[in-house]
């Protein structure tokens, strides 16, 4: 028993105790390089946003500060593990509480606030949506499940949408003290094996392997690439990495600190430069910026003389990089709320207005997070586990408060639900409504049968398997194909099908045309490859139906892909023009009669929000019909070509030149240039006469 007590403290000796060699991980030292590091990261992000075109890469910002986090987190980590054997996971929590919440849940309050003043009822409900999943601190996994465009500003740009880098960092504060303590257990299990290298070998797996997935998922999903913890945990696992290296070996191994400290800030700065919207993020192309910030902080850890960290150790520098929490928070809900209240708000305005967010954020980390920060009385572990979950409270109470006072309409009854019937009995365009179907806040979801049986292809599907409607055992067989602006007619068309006994198959696909061309995928930032297998099944699947009709359905405006690059807006119509004709073309080749539809007019502001705004004011909702066909008619000039027949909507969409949002108390679009299923289901009657005799 003696000899077992006596190996088990050797062993604990072994992992945890400090060591000369091993105790300046980073120093204990305050670090001015660090800070000023910090001012240009949250520099390049507020520039980035505010639309300074010198700074299109300015996100890697971002990358910047993960890079901080996982070395400055991990040094506290190790030295508490090293000095007492042990972490305290209630006490670190508890400082990481203290030292985050209460700042975030002032933001959220503000936006709350701003929301109520500032939005349309649909879109407060998106924000209260949104301010849950940020007091929770998993909005950057709702923001992945959405592939939302972080580039995106305006109505579609949540306020919050910022939360997405700090739901990152609060995950690896929740994981990496876990693995810390997984680590030095089993050392102790295995032999006592000192405990930094083991730590340097998790977290070097775990960054190999983070950064392989984020290659391949940049490649194949880039917009939920952007803001997956999966993709981005190297970033982190870079600069726990540098703290786990000793300072003295650090030392001896910088030879040239400033040379090194100057190429690191280079590489943050080429890349703030170099990089904009268009570089594929973060896979590979995150290397630069991280290794640069990994590359600065090392030459800072051998020497604070250099002339890079004398430039960012200054006094400005440092004032930005100690309020760059609070501005970051701040920041961008001013952009996101200016661009909703000032449609079209210049660069030079909105660099004003991230220039005005310093107000809140000064005064938030004047008076909100240095004195929780320095309170005695929270800083014991219960009184900051306290305050952190009653700020998570707030923050979902507020997203809660939200949601349940958001005003709401009257639904329409089906017999005062008219849509194009209206269009017979008056002219010009509704005023007003008392009562709407869909309601406002369900219009993006009124997509129909469709949809909601999962007939329509889903954006990874490959195979064509689609869907029959009506008398499947009837010799008559209509074939709807294209892509969602081809089954938007499917509520008017299901109908006739069962009506008159058609066996209707419908063979449609998310953001796929039926032209014969590869084109961009916005979700996946790449060739949509899955969209080129899938017309090829598709048209195989039509020719052995032997159908007699088939009613083609294709979004004009799309971005071609030709050598790996996007084609200009000109040169990719006049492509999708040829791709679409050759398609029509072998479609007639089955003996069916063929008619496409020709494109709706895009509605220049979301038109469910705008009607939710302005019920009574329903003309501000309507937009003029050239506008709405900004782009060319790539269908209608296919159809003429291909020598087949065209079905123009426009008639029943924009009557006397004008785009309605709201026709006899229904709403006709949702999501952006969809028709919603109710309005398309009052014009069956429409369709009916728009096809070949016989039918």
């Amino acid at each position: 028993m003696p000899g077992q007590v006596a190996e088990k403290t050797h062993r604990d000796e072994v992992c945890s105790r400090p060591d000369s060699q091993h105790t300046a991980g980073p120093r204990r030292g305050f670090r001015p390089d660090v800070e000023g590091m910090r001012a240009v990261a949250v520099g390049s992000v507020l520039a980035y946003h505010a639309g300074v075109p010198l700074v299109s890469g300015g996100y890697i910002g971002v990358d910047v500060f993960f890079v901080i986090s996982g070395f400055l987190i991990t040094g506290l980590l190790v030295r508490e593990l090293e000095s007492s054997g042990t972490i305290s996971l209630t006490g670190f929590y508890a400082r990481r509480a203290r030292r985050l919440l209460p700042s975030s849940v002032a933001v959220l309050l503000a936006v709350a606030l701003l929301a109520g003043f500032l939005m349309s009822p649909v879109e407060r409900r998106s924000v209260a949506a949104d301010l849950v999943a940020a007091a929770l601190y998993v909005v950057n996994w709702q923001q992945a499940s959405l592939a939302v465009d972080y580039s995106a500003m305006g109505a579609d740009a949540s306020p919050v949408q910022h939360f997405w880098s700090l739901a990152v960092e609060e995950q690896f504060y929740l994981v990496w003290p876990l693995v810390l303590l997984a680590v030095v257990w089993g050392c102790r299990k295995r032999g006592g094996r000192a405990v930094r290298p083991r730590l340097a070998a998790a977290l070097a797996t775990i960054a190999v392997v983070s950064f392989a997935y984020s290659v391949h998922l940049t490649q194949t999903e880039a917009g939920a690439a952007y803001f997956s913890t999966l993709t981005r945990g190297w970033e982190l696992a870079a600069g726990g990495l540098l703290a786990l290296a000793p300072a003295t070996r650090l030392r001896r191994l910088v030879r040239l600190p400033g040379v090194l400290a100057a190429a690191g800030l280079a590489a943050v700065v080429i890349s703030v430069v170099l990089y904009s919207d268009t570089t594929p993020f973060p896979g590979s192309a995150a290397a630069f910026p991280v290794l640069g910030a990994v590359a600065f902080i090392a030459a800072g850890a051998a020497s604070q003389e250099t002339a890079a960290a004398r430039l960012l150790g200054t006094r400005p520098m440092r004032y930005v990089g100690r309020i760059s929490y609070s501005w970051y928070l701040w920041h961008w809900p001013a952009v996101a709320f200016a661009a909703v209240a000032f449609p079209g708000i210049s660069t030079t305005q909105m660099v004003l207005v991230v220039a005005a967010s310093w107000v809140p954020a000064a005064l938030s980390h004047r008076f909100v997070e240095e004195p929780v920060r320095r309170s005695r009385f929270l800083a014991p572990v219960r009184p900051g586990l306290a305050l952190g979950a009653a700020c998570t409270a707030v923050g979902v109470a507020l997203g809660a408060l939200t949601w349940v006072t958001v005003p709401t309409m009257a639904r329409a009854t089906p017999a005062q639900a008219e849509g194009a019937a209206a269009l017979q009995e008056s002219t010009g365009i509704q005023q007003s409504a008392s009562v709407l179907r869909p309601l406002p806040e369900e219009a993006n979801a009124d997509e129909g049968r469709v949809y909601e049986s999962g007939c329509h292809a889903g954006q990874r599907d490959t195979e064509a398997e689609g869907c029959l409607y009506g008398n499947k055992d009837s010799s008559t067989t209509v074939v709807l194909f294209g892509d969602s602006h081809a089954a938007q007619y499917a509520p008017a068309l299901v109908p006739l099908a069962e009506e008159r006994g058609w066996r209707l198959l419908v063979l449609t696909k998310s953001a796929c045309t039926p032209a014969r061309t590869t084109i961009y995928n916005r979700q996946y930032e790449r060739a949509y490859t899955e969209c080129d297998a899938w017309r090829k099944s598709a048209l195989e699947r039509i020719a052995a139906a032997e159908p007699s009709l088939v009613l083609v359905g294709n979004k004009d405006e799309q971005d071609v892909m030709r050598d790996g690059g996007r084609l200009g807006d000109a040169e990719s119509a006049a492509a999708m023009k040829q791709g679409l004709v050759a398609t029509l073309e072998e479609l007639k080749g089955t003996g069916a009669q063929v008619r496409i539809f020709g494109d709706v007019p895009y509605p220049s502001q979301d038109t469910p929000s705008c009607v939710s705004a302005s019920p009574g004011a329903l003309a501000d909702c309507a937009f003029p019909l050239d506008e709405g066909l900004s782009y060319e008619r790539v269908g209608l000039d296919a159809a003429e070509k291909a020598g087949v027949g065209a079905v123009d909507p426009v008639p029943v969409l924009c009557p006397e030149g004008i785009c309605p949002a709201v026709i006899g108390n229904v709403i006709v679009y949702r999501h952006d240039e969809h028709i919603t299923a109710t309005y398309m289901g009052t014009l069956t009657d429409w369709l009916s006469g728009e096809l070949p005799e016989g039918f």
